[in-house]
């Protein structure tokens, strides 16, 4: 087996702790933006339309930004989870068993805390996925930030477990939110897929042909009445990780190497900036604290991401069924659980998807305060960690 490169897997590491940076300042500009005395220019520049009304493609730049520049971060996050697959952490049953055992623990319990607060409200019946997935690019951002003298398996640990979470997201955006099906638009989109795979295996490398064939299925995808994120995360997992011989890099991470810089710093900023602009008003702010729902996503982030990822984790290796990452204690473990509770990107998309523009607002409040409380905590938690880390180097 070819071990991935860790000099790209560093590159990759730290393009996204610049673009949880990055993504940090988008959205303190779209906060005080849509606070702003020029608030009225925000809501106008996220709700103008572009495009041409064929194939439904005449969008708001609010709606540009949820299904294309998302389709981007979605297929970075697809490469990345084929190559954890085929090379790296859940390449092997007992090396991947606790971050994606983890994972799943990290969307039940707080898809179950929101289900559980929020019943009978109203919009529940959607809203419930909202507090299921964890911010890459923040959390990594955070970790890189304030716990560099953790273990650099902490890193590995929530990456791989980021990565499984947005899949169990991208799967959930599919099923819950896809209405209708348009079954010619469906064929197309999978007629796409088929031939992208096929390009794959007949090893042809021209832009010319894939960059126009991703745009059809792209889309198609949308047509097809699924959230057009989807597709990105197909073509990322139809494409080929491991380099063949007398190649230097496999195409999985050549377009790794070109799309995630854009990814990271342009197109998940972008969203951010159109999505995270909610107004802080005093009846938006009492909504997070009083509304069921709103109240169910921020509890369901800060209280049940940690209990899923740590309490899944802590019994899969009590049991012996999966292994702890080397020089990973558990206390490591707790401080980086905390760091899932950081909701953002996938969480305000499935906001936006879920709940009508009232709600939307309340339901995107309580994703940014539970963010804000669990980068804060866990941050609290990673420096007490690197002290300790620390003293056993000097000893």
């Amino acid at each position: 087996m070819t071990p991935p490169n860790p000099s790209e897997f560093a590159r990759y590491l730290r393009t996204e702790t610049f673009g949880g940076i990055v993504l940090l300042a988008a959205a303190a500009v779209a906060l005080v933006w849509a606070n702003s005395p020029w608030s009225h220019a925000y809501i106008s520049l996220r709700d103008s339309h572009i495009g041409v009304d064929v194939f439904k493609l005449d969008l708001t730049v609010g709606h540009w930004a949820q299904e294309a520049l998302l389709a981007v971060f979605f297929f970075v996050a697809g490469l990345e989870l084929k190559r954890e697959i085929v090379l790296g952490e859940l390449s092997e049953r007992k090396q991947a068993l606790l971050p994606a055992a983890a994972a799943i623990g990290g969307v039940v319990i707080p898809v179950l805390i929101c289900l559980g607060i929020g019943w009978g409200t109203p919009g529940i019946e959607k809203a419930w996925a909202i507090p299921a997935a964890t911010d890459i690019a923040f959390a990594l951002g955070v970790l890189a930030l304030v716990g560099s003298r953790i273990p650099s398996s902490a890193r590995v640990f929530l990456l791989a477990l980021a990565v499984v979470d947005d899949l169990i997201a991208i799967a959930i955006i599919a099923v819950v939110f896809t209405d209708t099906l348009n079954l010619w638009a469906l064929l197309a989109a999978g007629a796409s897929f088929l031939l992208y795979w096929w390009l794959q295996r007949a090893r042809v490398r021209s832009s010319l042909i894939y960059v126009p064939l991703a745009v059809v299925a792209w889309v198609a995808t949308y047509n097809a009445g699924i959230h057009a994120t989807v597709a990105g995360v197909a073509l990322g997992l139809l494409t080929r990780v491991r380099a063949d011989p007398g190649e230097n890099d496999s195409p999985g991470a050549r377009l790794e190497h070109r799309i995630q810089p854009i990814s990271a710093a342009v197109c998940v900023p972008l969203f951010a900036l159109f999505a995270a602009g909610v107004p802080v008003t005093s009846e938006v702010m009492g909504a997070v604290f009083s509304d069921p729902i709103a109240l169910g996503v921020m509890v369901g982030l800060v209280v049940g991401k940690p209990l899923g990822i740590f309490g899944t984790s802590y019994a899969l290796l009590k049991m012996g069924l999966a292994d702890k990452p080397e020089g990973f204690f558990t206390r490591d473990l707790a401080a980086v659980a905390i760091l899932g509770g950081i909701g953002f990107t996938v969480s305000l998309l499935i906001a936006e998807l879920a709940l009508p523009v009232d709600q939307a607002e309340q339901a995107k409040a309580a994703v940014l305060v539970a963010s804000l409380a669990a980068s804060l905590v866990g941050s609290a938690a990673l420096v007490r960690r690197g002290r300790v880390h620390k003293r056993l180097l000097e000893e």
